[in-house]
């Protein structure tokens, strides 16, 4: 399964785009191994449409213009479920093994993800209630796709 991280908006950089980057190359090198192959980063402008509705519209119009068809969306929103480091990885496997060919984790701007988009994705996912600036949620997303396929290969850097 090619797994593509798709973003809007662009890290600048620095340390912080650094350590993300780190995290999607040790998921590059090692993800093959059980199937989850890392598709890239697609990273498009944050939307100028003039309210909140249109801005999100626009952003899921280019994000989902970006993925191949047919690609299985799982996004990050603050309202989605929390889930532990294996249960992700066990959700990323069953993605794998029922055929998924593309998957694509998308992350909103400022002002979120377009409701339409929710209603199309095959999870949603929260880091928690809180809400986190863009980096570190990219950071975040990088390094536990990397756990996630040391869990699914039985490496010891996750431990329980």
């Amino acid at each position: 399964m090619r797994v593509t991280v798709a973003a809007v908006g662009r890290m600048k950089a620095g340390p912080e785009r650094e350590l993300a980057q780190r995290y999607l190359d040790r998921l590059a090198k090692t993800g093959g191994a059980v199937g989850l192959d890392y598709a890239g980063l697609i990273e498009e402008a944050e939307s100028r449409a003039g309210t909140a509705p249109e801005r999100k519209r626009d952003e899921a119009a280019r994000l989902t213009a970006a993925l191949p068809d047919k690609t299985a969306i799982v996004l990050l929103d603050e309202t989605g479920k929390t889930f532990s480091s294996p249960d992700f990885a066990a959700r990323l496997g069953t993605l794998r093994d029922e055929g998924t060919r593309d998957l694509a984790v998308l992350i909103g701007g400022p002002d979120g993800l377009d409701p339409e988009l929710k209603r199309q994705a095959r999870l949603v996912v929260a880091f928690g209630a809180m809400t986190w600036p863009h980096q570190i949620v990219r950071i975040l997303l990088a390094e536990q796709l990397y756990r996630a396929v040391t869990i699914l290969s039985g490496h010891p850097y996750h431990r329980v």
